[in-house]
Order: C-alpha cells, then sequence, then structure tokens
C-alpha cells in the first residue's frame, strides 16, 4: 500500500507499467468535474463515485481485494477513512473470488485505519484488503483499475 498526494504520482510510474498512463490521465483532467460513472481513455479505467461515507461496521461488509487489478483510489473531495489489512493475515474469506468483478471478500477486521483528504490517493495491491468510504460526511472518489 502507498499513499501520496496527486502531485507527486510521478513518483511511482516506475513501480508497474500500468502507472504512467494512469498518473499522466489523473494530472491531465479536472477531477472535480467528472460525473459519477465509469470510464475508459486511451486505455485507462476508471470509476467516479460518490455518495455519503459509511460506518466502520458497514464498511466492514466490503473488506475487499482484487487479484487482477491494483487499485489507485484518488479522494476528490471529502474525507474518507479505509480499513486495512495485509491479506497474508486474513483468515476469514467471505464466499469465493468473484473473477468477473475480480474481487473477494473477508470478514476479519481491518488491523488499522487511514484518513485520505482531497487531493491524495492510495495504492492498493492485490496482497491489500481494505474497506472504502468510510466517513461522517459525503465522499467522492476516483478509482483507477491497473491491471496486474
Amino acid at each position: 500500500m502507498i499513499i501520496d498526494t496527486l502531485a507527486n504520482g510521478d513518483q511511482y510510474i516506475a513501480l508497474h507499467p500500468g502507472f504512467k498512463a494512469a498518473f499522466d490521465h489523473l494530472a491531465s483532467i479536472d477531477l472535480n468535474a467528472l460525473e459519477v460513472g465509469k470510464y475508459e481513455v486511451d486505455g485507462v479505467k476508471y470509476a467516479v463515485m460518490a455518495k455519503d461515507g459509511a460506518t466502520k461496521e458497514a464498511a466492514a461488509e466490503k473488506f475487499e481485494c482484487h487479484d487482477k487489478n491494483i487499485d489507485i483510489q484518488v479522494l476528490i473531495s471529502g474525507v474518507e477513512t479505509m480499513g486495512w489489512k495485509a491479506r497474508n493475515d486474513c483468515k476469514s474469506l467471505k464466499g469465493e473470488y468473484n473473477a468477473e468483478k475480480d474481487v473477494s471478500f473477508y470478514s476479519d477486521a481491518a488491523e488499522m485505519y487511514f484518513t485520505l483528504n482531497a487531493g491524495q490517493f492510495v495504492i492498493f495491491y492485490p496482497n491489500d484488503v481494505h474497506a472504502p468510504m468510510i466517513g461522517d460526511g459525503f465522499i467522492k472518489k476516483l478509482v483507477v483499475k491497473v491491471k496486474i
């Protein structure tokens, strides 16, 4: 997991071949003007979502990780708290892996929580189980899917 500000996105392009296109695209658009929905621009796939934040307990129902994608989650507005735990430390798989949606869910509790402010991002690798969208107010974010 990596946490930083979008202004420093270029520092991470060497970590994965898909990161350059993702961070270049993020730098070229007005995040605040984006409408909720799914997009694909020049091979960069992302979704924009906006809703009221959830409680830690509600977010724990979606304690998730991915096998085939890395998430770059960018907070556009609001304040978002996220739960995290290393996948190797998770013991309670909830259901089966959904290959179509590339997601597994766990019943484990998060080991730690952190908070993002507007303009910050987190990169979740497949070994990062995460519970997003925790907060008291309205949260608008963008999630880029980068194929492994």
